[in-house]
């Protein structure tokens, strides 16, 4: 049968003394008791005592007034840095976070404090940092390939382009880097004019399509009748290319290469209003696979009304 008897027992008794409605002392007693046999067991007793040895004439808070309190979100706000932050700093940084152990507190703050600060460097700083900074950590971790995507300045962008280019990153950061532009608040025509002749390789994949046309619609949004702008022509001479009037492919490898296309200019949106006709075409003619003619017609998403 299972027994009743408890094995642990425990009290807590204190005594306090307030004086002109602060507390001056109180004095605590604990008793913890452990029975494990009957009549046999072990006890332990605690006293502590908390003695006011005075006050301070002086409150530590000042007053704040009114006027200078406002209501805001919980999202964090970086303070505006008054200093010019140098490229040696942020290498330091960089070192800091490598010696730092991966999952604590001080890590998170540490890459954090590296995206704020990269926001301030310029293009030929920041090629600069790479040159110093472009080492693995010893979990063969490089907190600058991470950093760059969360950074979102031209600077970076353009940087992140080169870097592919160069093939100076693997190939799950590159994708990284694409998914990446997505993200980017404030898109502008710097980016779109160093990305363009990215899609014009033959090594260009999935994600570069789709990254740089999610850009370039946040781009256009911000900026009426961006489709006369060259870099934006440039993007969408590009998918027209790939069109090639009405969809047409030879055989899977380039089927599945041709519904990436089509899935690109939905993204693109209001700038691909050009392209309308070609997307028409790609969806009426019979003899194209279903799945072209359906991604044709998903394109269709975000294009304005007036596109016929």
């Amino acid at each position: 049968c299972q027994s009743e008897q408890q094995v642990l027992s425990s009290s807590l008794e204190c005594v306090q003394s307030i004086r002109d409605g602060v507390l001056a002392e109180a004095k605590c007693t604990e008793s913890d008791r452990v029975t494990l046999l009957p009549q046999r067991g072990t006890e332990t007793q605690t006293h502590s005592a908390l003695t006011l040895l005075g006050v301070e004439t002086e409150t530590l808070h000042k007053r704040v007034d009114s006027e200078d309190l406002y209501v805001t979100s919980i999202l964090y706000e970086m303070e505006e840095t008054e200093r010019e932050i140098t490229g040696r700093e942020v290498t330091e940084l960089v070192w800091k976070l490598c010696l730092a152990h991966s999952a604590s507190y001080e890590t998170a703050g540490l890459f954090m404090a590296l995206v704020f600060e990269l926001r301030h460097l310029s293009l030929e700083a920041l090629r600069a940092l790479w040159q110093r900074s472009s080492f693995k950590c010893r979990d063969n971790w490089q907190p600058l390939i991470d950093a760059l995507p969360s950074c979102a300045t031209e600077a970076c962008v353009v940087l992140m382009k080169e870097l592919v280019v160069s093939g100076e990153v693997e190939e799950d950061k590159i994708e990284y880097f694409f998914w990446s532009f997505a993200f980017i608040p404030k898109p502008t025509l710097g980016m779109i004019e160093s990305l363009a002749p990215l899609l014009k390789s033959p090594r260009a994949k999935q994600s570069c399509f789709l990254g740089v046309t999610a850009l370039l619609h946040r781009f256009c949004l911000a900026h009426s009748s961006c489709e006369g702008i060259p870099a934006v022509q440039s993007v969408l001479g590009t998918l027209g290319e790939f069109l090639g009037g009405n969809c047409t492919v030879q055989d899977s490898e380039h089927l599945s290469e041709m519904q990436v296309v089509l899935k690109a200019i939905g993204n693109a949106g209001l700038a691909a209003a050009s392209l309308a006709p070609a997307l028409s075409s790609c969806a009426s003619l019979r003899s194209n696979p279903t799945a072209t003619r359906l991604a044709a017609l998903q394109a269709f998403r975000r294009l304005p009304c007036s596109a016929r």
